[in-house]
């Protein structure tokens, strides 16, 4: 079981513009099934967390629906958000290491999504609960927006492939 650090990237390392918007990600071409797919990914998640940030970004694409079955929690301090029609979903305030043991238990054999959202993935690093972290690069640049990991780390690097428009790359938390 790990937890993964799963997501997409522009060239010059943001994952969302600065209008919040995915735009640049979901005009691309990519096979779910190919290399470092989403289908043989989600296959193998049995727990998720994100901020509140990608929730909410979550619910106003998928039109009000939740689309995943696993269990979920959302870090926010601003639980309201949180709809009370998304069975599984629950809100968390509080330390990334607080939960963390929540996920795993949920998960059980199989492994932990962190969605999404840099500055979450990056409380999820200092605090070194990310084993794995999938970036896949799109043949973009944005020049600005938010981060896909604000913090300093380091990693080696485990596996690359090409997925349509898309080179992904699979990363292991670096250690001593």
């Amino acid at each position: 079981m790990s937890t993964i650090y799963y997501t997409a990237s522009s060239l010059d390392g943001f994952i969302v513009d600065d209008d919040v918007s995915l735009d640049w990600l979901t005009s691309r071409d990519i096979d779910t099934d190919g290399f470092g797919g989403y289908t043989p990914f989600i296959a193998g998640i049995g727990a998720i967390v994100m901020g509140a940030t990608t929730y909410e970004w979550v619910v106003e694409h998928e039109d009000g629906a939740w689309p995943y079955e696993m269990p979920a929690w959302v870090v926010t301090h601003r639980p309201e958000i949180v709809r009370r029609d998304h069975d599984g979903v629950q809100a968390f305030s509080g330390a990334v290491t607080d939960l963390h043991p929540r996920l795993l238990e949920a998960a059980g054999e199989n492994n932990v999504w962190v969605v999404g959202g840099g500055d979450l993935a990056a409380q999820y690093v200092a605090a070194g609960l990310i084993d794995e972290m999938w970036v896949h690069f799109a043949p973009c640049t944005l020049g600005s927006g938010r981060p896909v990991l604000p913090v300093r780390s380091e990693w080696t690097l485990a596996d690359t492939g090409r997925n349509r428009d898309f080179v992904g790359a699979r990363w292991l938390r670096a250690t001593d």
